[in-house]
Order: C-alpha cells, then structure tokens, then sequence
C-alpha cells in the first residue's frame, strides 16, 4: 500500500471513528496551524494527539473528509481536503445538529507505514 492510500484509510478510519494507533508513529509530531478554533495554534505528541481526537468525537457526531487534491513523493503526503462534521453541540452560528465545514491542508511524513509528522493548515468556513 501507499503512503497515500495510508493517509486516505487514516482518514476514513478517523470519520468511521476507528482506533487511529495503528497508523501513527510513536513519536508522531501534529502540528495545527493558528485557526479560528485554535488560536494559537498547537504541537501534539502521540498522547495529546489521541487526547484531541477523542475531545473532538464529544463536539461532533459524525464527520466527513472529502480528498480534492493528494500528492505523494516518497515518505511525504500532500492533502487537500473538505472536512464536514455534523455538530453535537453549538458552535457560534451553527446550532447542535448544523454543519461545520472546513477547507485543510494536510502534509504528512511517513516512516515504515506510519505517520511520524503531520502539518495542518485548518481554515474554516463562518461560523
């Protein structure tokens, strides 16, 4: 399998809401670019990263990413993707069951078939 198709399952595992372990590295870096949910921005370790995914799984019960453009080049992955989730509370303009929607730019590195970095450029739609 490809680093790519990786990084395509990676995604469908997180909207299935799946145990995302197996593919990330144990010393995986995530960096999240400064966006309108996280202000300024975040570094997230392995422990940290499982801690976001699970907090996130409390805000929106169901989730969709929707790859528009992916490059690959050896162990590096360019995503662009539309990320939809349907809110389990409010968010801003957006009641509990109303969609949010964002535009993000993933760029992951692999080793061995895991993630060992990942970058985020978030951009979210109004809310």
């Amino acid at each position: 399998m490809s680093n790519l198709e990786r990084a395509k399952v990676f995604l469908r595992a997180i909207e299935a809401r799946e145990d995302v372990r197996p593919f990330l590295a144990p010393d995986i870096v995530q960096r999240e670019f400064p966006n309108r949910l996280v202000p300024n921005g975040a570094t997230r370790d392995l422990s940290a990263l499982l801690e976001a995914n699970e907090r996130g799984r409390r805000v929106v019960t169901s989730e969709r990413y929707e790859v528009l453009g992916a490059l690959e080049s050896g162990d590096e992955v360019a995503l662009e993707v539309r990320w939809t989730a349907t809110l389990g509370v409010p968010l801003g303009t957006i009641p509990a069951g109303g969609t949010l929607e964002a535009h993000f730019g993933v760029f992951m590195t692999f080793r061995e078939g895991r993630i060992v970095s990942q970058r985020n450029y978030d951009c979210f739609a109004p809310f």
